[in-house]
């Protein structure tokens, strides 16, 4: 995550006029505004596997899946970004300030790259957990078949299991699953 400003302590309303005016997405997190960092042909892939995955299985019913066009909000902790892949089941909620920004994803979705991983996996899931409604996100690592899925329980406190080739994930909360081997079928081979 690179840092578009770091010396003015941003408000949420003077980064959507950045977001407004920008040609590309930025993060915002306690007064920072972080640029998103391009990803590669096979980020790409794997996040219109995902999606399209879920936009198939979530038919015709109450959720819906959205791409990473799709700015969420955390609004415990005021981050806001770009998750690869939201599913909001109901009504769409938005945010106070921002009719463009959503506050009740079910389920988000990251693919992780190696530059962002360890935020990904850490201090960004850190504020999703902090969303009433969020109840699963998903992993896909891009150097390895490999998947993990962080679902809440109904105690309020999180558990991780890991996926790998020929195994199908299950997302009870949304009603569909993801099949391991379909997500990395079309992927673009890993860089290197």
């Amino acid at each position: 995550m690179g840092l578009a400003a770091h010396r003015h302590a941003y408000t949420f309303a003077e980064y959507l006029d950045l977001e407004g005016s920008s040609n590309v997405k930025h993060e915002f997190l306690e007064g920072a505004i972080y640029a998103m960092a391009g990803g590669t042909p096979r980020h790409a892939a794997l996040t219109l596997a995902v999606a399209a995955s879920l936009f198939n299985g979530l038919r015709g019913g109450s959720c819906r899946a959205f791409s990473s066009d799709l700015r969420i909000r955390v609004l415990a902790s005021g981050f806001a970004g770009y998750p690869d892949v939201t599913v909001v089941c109901g009504a769409l909620e938005h945010d106070p300030a921002s009719e463009s920004t959503v506050t009740n994803p079910k389920l988000l979705v990251e693919v992780l790259s190696t530059s962002t991983q360890a935020f990904d996996l850490g201090e960004k899931f850190e504020h999703y957990k902090r969303i009433p409604t969020l109840q699963s996100v998903v992993y896909v690592w891009q150097d390895e078949i490999r998947v993990e899925l962080r679902t809440r329980g109904s105690d309020g406190s999180w558990q991780s299991r890991t996926f790998q080739t020929g195994e199908t994930i299950p997302l009870a909360d949304i009603g569909c699953h993801l099949s391991v081997d379909e997500i990395y079928r079309d992927a673009a081979p890993p860089a290197g």
